[in-house]
């Protein structure tokens, strides 16, 4: 049986707890993800999958089903501590090859940083694959995406970034990529 998704989509979230599982479970359900068996995947974006919207995604799955997801996620309960969990994915001009989706996670950074190098970090696998160099991956700040050579790359990216607000209370940051048939 092959199993090859053809809908993606991001989501994010944060939880808060007494316990470690009890933030991440809470972070899940931030998510919308709580409800489902996660089956962790490695990084490749299909070949021809679309991005969709998570409520439209969403709709339909039952209670228990199974999911394969990119999972990227964070947990502290030093007070005061910042984490940031994202995910970023790159796709090729041409869809019938496979791109790249990327975990990242880190403490101290904003959202925004920690968006921004999952989403450079699939462009620079993806780039890799292609056989392109460093200097050949250049970011086009008037269509928001990376150029490679004569291709662009479709980027985007989700994160959770937050701070432990209580001494010992367990906080969780994830981000997900989550593949559908």
């Amino acid at each position: 049986m092959r199993i090859v998704p053809r809908r993606v989509f991001l989501t994010r979230g944060i939880g808060r707890h007494a316990t470690e599982l009890g933030s991440f479970e809470r972070a899940l359900r931030d998510a919308g993800i709580s409800r489902f068996n996660l089956v962790e995947v490695s990084s490749i974006f299909p070949p021809h999958a679309e991005i969709v919207e998570k409520e439209d995604a969403l709709e339909g799955l039952q209670s228990g089903e199974v999911l394969f997801v990119v999972l990227s996620r964070i947990s502290s309960n030093e007070y005061g501590r910042k984490l940031a969990a994202a995910v970023g994915i790159a796709v090729p001009k041409d869809r019938s090859h496979y791109g790249y989706i990327s975990e990242y996670s880190s403490f101290g950074e904003t959202e925004e940083q920690a968006a921004d190098m999952a989403e450079d970090l699939a462009a620079e696998m993806l780039a890799s694959t292609l056989g392109v160099t460093d200097e050949k991956l250049t970011w086009d700040e008037a269509r928001e995406a990376w150029r490679l050579s004569d291709k662009i790359l479709l980027t985007r990216s989700i994160a959770a970034a937050t701070e432990v607000r209580k001494s010992g209370e367990w906080t969780t940051a994830v981000a997900a990529a989550v593949l559908l048939p």
